[in-house]
């Protein structure tokens, strides 16, 4: 399950549970949306909650990430888990934006929000 809201500067989404392609799908159509009528898009995943995924959902992922790989300003990410770690590994080697992990939500936060609030 994914809960997606849209903060002032960033898309948020948190996963609950198993992340499947429908979530991702849902994501997807937010985070275009974001692009479409706000340019470069900064995201915050939390995905403290996960407890896993599915291969349809992983590939479909990688799929969006190099489709869009110009469309990303930010992305931080809210994990511990090793696995979600070294995927963000390799989405760096696709994207062509600043992706940072994160253990705590409010480091995040201000990370995504620092270059906003300066400009």
């Amino acid at each position: 399950m994914i809960s997606i809201s849209h903060e002032a500067n960033y898309t948020h989404a948190v996963v609950f549970e198993q992340f499947t392609l429908q979530d991702y799908k849902e994501f997807e159509s937010n985070v275009l949306y974001e692009i479409r009528f706000h340019g470069k898009a900064r995201l915050l995943l939390d995905l403290r909650q996960m407890d896993g995924y599915t291969i349809d959902m992983a590939l479909e992922e990688v799929r969006f990430s190099k489709e869009n790989r110009q469309n990303f300003d930010k992305v931080a990410v809210v994990s511990d888990d090793q696995w979600v770690v070294w995927s963000v590994w390799l989405n760096q080697a696709i994207a062509e934006s600043e992706i940072k992990i994160f253990s705590d939500i409010h480091n995040a936060q201000f990370w995504l929000d620092d270059e906003v609030a300066a400009a």
